[in-house]
């Protein structure tokens, strides 16, 4: 690119998305689609790599024809690029009749921008043809790694866009096809040359940006079992802008309701819900009148709210791919979030279900052949065994998953994922100490530990009606009785709270609590409480038995395969 050529782009740069420089890694993907090439680009969700197709086309003549696999993902592009002026349609099965012909007129009339497609459009023989009557300026398919089997997301339609391109009538008449330009953020070397050689790729220029996200920190806590997901997941999210991934529509639900019992402004995304409430609750996350989302993997890709904060999943995704994607959503504007796993190795059985279960194929689509359906089954099982070993792991957790992508920046320790700073706390959790003090000092500093812990919990009925009125009661109600109390510890260790010698214990706050208050410093550390010992599944459930019939034989086993079953029905 001149440098002419350089400040063309960038003038358009800023016209059309209103961005004064690139950011990291997008310049070189602009210039290589620009100039022709067949591209291959690798960046990390978050990363801004839409642009690198999105200003190609408001540069060049024709239609940039964009592949993309969900009806989410397109409406959401289409409608911020429509709000920028740059004339873009989706074509999908959720459209009527009318406004799919619409669609095809536009297209048509050369008056596109951009056209985005589903995959499953190409099975047509009418929209193939219908590509040759179009001036294609670029070819590009977004979420690549579909196409591959090592690929997290495998989509067999994918494997008929090779032949789509061939089809398609090149805008600038120089090449036999328009330039194909594949974009995807997780793509193992292997990935990236299946996408080679299954999009036929010429010559690509391959363009790896990285894999590393160093604002988003990485946990993994151990758990035992629902109940303590459940204990975990409202302080994980209270106050926060949070998606939630669950492995089951059920569990999904169940979270969902969880959090809107503790207060928490939380709605279910899943498949099986209806098309109306989905777009519902995708348009409210979108808009910033949701802020918290349960969903199965169905939604995500393609949301681009900025100020994700938290992504916690509360069971153990399918693959190592499919968890960066997901935690790919939070801190796209920069600033520091947090991606929590929620180990349990239960949650594995429930992963292993889902892959040796029953595919459900869509009508008119050939069934998979048994060997074929055994092969793959074994490479989703062993995907999903990479991802156990990343949640058990005892070495750093960035590191590991940048190994795992081959990315030459991996290093033994980042200093800010759980393994590498178990006791590290993040801006929330500041926050929730804040809001301790805050209480403490409402409250006249003269209440002990279990007022004050009743008062920030919302349990009002025992306190006395100094206590009631204040505007700090309830402020903790998301978390339980005993997470604030261990809260009040840290602070207590951190020297933020003063206990009374006398017999009435009550709560102070420190000269250093008062300014810790009035700004949260970061320089003021606090050790992140120790959760109490799990109590095993095993022995909650003998105890419930022996409460309930002293004496009598209890089968561990078939209680936890009823409760096994009962997790995984409507998945």
């Amino acid at each position: 690119m001149t440098t002419n050529d350089a400040a063309d782009v960038l003038a358009h740069l800023r016209a059309h998305f209103g961005h004064r420089a690139f950011r990291d890694g997008q310049q070189p993907i602009v210039a290589a689609v620009l100039g022709g090439s067949d591209v291959l680009a690798v960046m990390p969700t978050g990363s801004g790599k839409s642009l690198g197709y999105q200003l190609p086309a408001v540069m060049l003549r024709g239609t940039t024809l964009v592949v993309s696999p969900l009806i989410s993902l397109m409406k959401d592009q289409v409608d911020e690029l429509n709000r920028r002026g740059i004339r873009s349609r989706a074509l999908h099965s959720m459209l009527s009749a009318d406004a799919k012909r619409e669609v095809f007129a536009a297209a048509r009339s050369g008056g596109l921008r951009l056209l985005y497609v589903a995959p499953e459009r190409f099975a047509s023989d009418q929209f193939v043809d219908f590509l040759g009557q179009l001036e294609v300026a670029r070819f590009v398919v977004d979420e690549a790694h579909c196409v591959s089997e090592w690929g997290h997301d495998f989509r067999p339609d994918y494997r008929r866009l090779r032949a789509a391109a061939a089809r398609c009538r090149a805008s600038d008449r120089t090449h036999a096809r328009p330039p194909i330009a594949a974009f995807t953020a997780t793509a193992t070397p292997e990935v990236r040359d299946d996408i080679v050689a299954l999009l036929g790729l010429e010559q690509p220029r391959v363009l790896v940006a990285g894999f590393d996200r160093p604002n988003i920190v990485l946990r993994v806590e151990r758990v035992d079992g629902d109940a303590d997901k459940d204990d975990l997941l409202p302080g994980l999210v209270q106050g926060r802008r949070a998606l939630v991934y669950a492995a089951t529509r059920k569990t999904a639900a169940s979270a969902a309701e969880l959090l809107q019992g503790a207060g928490i402004d939380a709605a279910a995304y899943h498949a099986g819900l209806k098309d109306e409430e989905r777009t519902r609750v995708q348009d409210a996350f979108a808009a910033g009148t949701l802020r918290v989302v349960c969903a199965t993997n169905a939604f995500g890709m393609g949301i681009d709210r900025p100020d994700v904060d938290a992504v916690v999943h509360y069971a153990i995704p399918g693959s190592v791919e499919a968890y960066y994607q997901e935690i790919g959503r939070a801190g796209r504007d920069g600033r520091n979030a947090t991606a929590t796993l929620l180990w349990d190795y239960a949650d594995v059985s429930t992963r292993q279900y889902l892959i040796d279960s029953p595919r459900r194929d869509k009508p008119g689509r050939p069934p998979v052949d048994r060997p074929e359906t055994a092969r793959r089954k074994a490479l989703e099982h062993a995907k999903l065994q990479r991802m156990v070993e990343y949640a058990g792991t005892a070495a750093c957790l960035r590191g590991t998953i940048l190994r795992y992508f081959g990315d030459p920046a991996a290093r033994d320790r980042c200093d800010a994922c759980s393994n590498c700073q178990p006791r590290a706390i993040d801006a929330s959790e500041r926050e929730m100490v804040r809001t301790i003090l805050a209480g403490i000092a409402a409250a006249g500093e003269r209440y002990g530990r279990s007022r004050i812990t009743a008062l920030l919990a919302g349990d009002t009925q025992t306190l006395p009606p100094s206590l009631t009125g204040l505007p700090a009661a309830g402020s903790l109600r998301g978390h339980t009785a005993d997470a604030i109390s261990r809260w009040v510890d840290a602070a207590i260790g951190a020297g933020l709270i003063a206990v009374s010698t006398d017999r009435y214990h009550t709560l102070r706050l420190t000269d250093l609590g008062h300014a810790f208050r009035r700004s949260g410093a970061q320089s003021v550390a606090i050790a992140r409480p120790e959760r109490a010992p799990a109590v095993p599944a095993w022995r909650r459930y003998q105890s419930r038995v022996d409460r309930g019939r002293a004496g009598a034989r209890f089968d561990i086993d078939a209680v936890l395969a009823r409760r096994r079953r009962s997790r995984d029905d409507g998945v």
